[in-house]
């Protein structure tokens, strides 16, 4: 891991970009962290918009979690940003745009195309970041994950042991296959689900949330799109974390 530009918010959190070979990405750090105080850490999953485009959203969510003491840290997807274009990608992307511009479903064919694969490379990916950020004095664990694309969210609930909680915006579309994934999840989960949600089927979502094998697992729905988060939907998210990782 290579830090490349370092800068103090105004609130005292600390914010570092940093490289992981050709992997850019961010951490916050609050200012209470230290060698001798670590902070838990919560990864920050992301849509694959690129990191400039999700930055406001980004650090206004660590800037919340560093308030209650998490570090939090979040990568660039493959093929997003200034990570070299991925063609299969952008070619599943477009059949998606056209199906939905069309009104028509989106059938599985497209959703495996442009979800499996970005979960099969990205999850080692953000295994090998964290593997360098638990390297870092100032960084300790429990470790939780928090939004993105589900997928991998799930993937990575399964294969890391070192993530101890999870919450999850069922705002994506999930592949059949990690359905049956879902059932392997065993660590207690907060998931997030926007009734009226546009570009997502509710059912789906539900029936993924009926899935998951974790004992403990809230569903917490709230009316409106997929924009349309109420605020305090993202104070039960943070309270779920301080249960759970503190």
């Amino acid at each position: 891991m290579h830090f490349t530009s370092e800068q103090r918010l105004d609130d005292g959190v600390l914010e570092r970009e940093f490289t992981l070979g050709e992997i850019p990405g961010i951490l916050w750090t609050p200012a209470s962290a230290s060698a001798s105080a670590s902070a838990p850490l919560i990864l920050l999953g992301h849509p694959p918009l690129g990191l400039r485009k999700m930055y406001p959203r980004l650090v206004a969510r660590a800037r919340h979690s560093a308030a209650d003491g998490f570090a939090t840290a979040t990568i660039e997807l493959p093929g997003s940003g200034d990570r070299p274009r991925w063609p299969a990608a952008e070619q599943a992307r477009a059949d998606l745009h056209r199906a939905m511009e069309a009104g028509e479903p989106v059938g599985d064919e497209i959703i495996d195309a442009l979800i499996l694969p970005l979960v099969e490379k990205s999850v080692p990916e953000w295994q090998a970041a964290l593997d360098a950020l638990l390297s870092l004095p100032e960084i300790g664990g429990p470790v939780g994950y928090s939004g993105g694309v589900i997928s991998i969210g799930i993937r990575l609930a399964v294969v890391e042991p070192r993530i101890m909680a999870a919450a999850f915006f069922a705002g994506s579309f999930v592949p059949r296959a990690m359905f049956e994934e879902a059932r392997q999840v065993t660590i207690p989960l907060h998931v997030l689900l926007q009734w009226d949600d546009e570009g997502n089927d509710r059912q789906a979502a539900l029936d993924l949330f009926d899935a998951f094998g974790s004992k403990e697992k809230t569903l917490h729905a709230n009316m409106g799109g997929h924009t349309g988060v109420p605020q305090f939907a993202g104070e039960a998210a943070a309270q779920f974390f301080t249960r759970h990782l503190k």
